[in-house]
């Protein structure tokens, strides 16, 4: 079966009242979101909390025990998923090529959606204007030739971005993008991310972890997950909060915002004496 293109109008994700349970076991409670187009969103919790669950359904992998997804106006368990995912982007950095492509070769698969290069595939001009275009705006203009064993966590991160705009989706997942990256490789990555503000004003972005200053400045909403439950949910402002984030994560922080960017400290008492 093939679909449509999905329409530009209405809210890129809708989830309403998911359950997701496995062996009896609910990863996923009464779960709703509902993500409209431009907004950027962060799933935050600890580990086990249900962020990859999650993101799985928004990126039509799996599907709800209990409730709707709809994915760009389709709705799960009616729709070719495969036909559907060609129209989200998902950048999860364990991928890894089949072969050791080269970085414009890596870029080039997010068109097929393959893990290496399809035989007797070739893009069009139009398609290699558009990676190369894409590998400059991510900052990977002098590793284009580079193959994948050679690159940095970062620079692999920085591809991923890359590939995954190339079949110019309107939703793009992002799986703790930042995993593994010294302080320069986060910095730049984010930035990076940020930039896709500017580039793509109508792109949703949905990213994944469990560090606050893993966040772009320009992160505009967010989702505090607690056992497979919702916290807290919208504007990014009324969300990160203090007494928010310790509920979430079971621990008092104290939670700041310099410049655009979060965040967390032990917010612990100092003993009786010391000053």
């Amino acid at each position: 079966m093939i679909i449509s293109r999905p329409s530009d109008n209405g809210p890129v994700l809708r989830v309403s009242d998911v359950d997701v349970v496995r062996g009896g076991a609910h990863l996923l409670q009464s779960v709703s979101l509902t993500v409209h187009p431009g907004e950027h969103w962060a799933l935050l919790g600890a580990n086990g909390a249900g962020k990859s669950t999650l993101l799985n359904l928004l990126g039509a992998v799996n599907h709800p025990t209990r409730g709707v997804v709809e994915v760009l106006g389709r709705t799960m368990g009616r729709v070719d998923v495969r036909e559907l995912r060609s129209y989200v982007g998902h950048v999860d950095p364990r991928h890894a090529p089949d072969e050791p492509l080269r970085v414009r070769e890596v870029v080039l698969t997010g068109l097929t959606n393959t893990s290496a290069l399809v035989p007797r595939w070739a893009p069009t001009a139009e398609q290699s204007e558009q990676a190369d275009r894409l590998i400059g705006m991510l900052g990977m203009s002098a590793r284009s030739d580079a193959r994948w064993p050679t690159l940095s966590q970062g620079e692999r991160g920085r591809t991923l971005i890359a590939r995954a705009l190339m079949p110019q989706p309107r939703l793009l997942l992002l799986d703790e993008p930042a995993t593994g990256l010294d302080l320069a490789a986060r910095e730049r990555l984010l930035s990076s991310i940020d930039a896709l503000r500017y580039e793509y004003p109508s792109l949703a972005t949905v990213l994944v972890t469990h560090h606050l200053e893993e966040l772009p400045a320009g992160t505009t909403h967010a989702m505090l997950l607690r056992e497979g439950r919702c916290l807290a949910s919208g504007p990014v402002d009324d969300v990160l909060t203090t007494d928010h984030v310790s509920k979430c994560f079971d621990h008092p922080v104290r939670i700041t915002r310099t410049d655009g960017r979060w965040a967390a400290r032990a917010d612990r008492a100092i003993p009786s004496g010391i000053r």
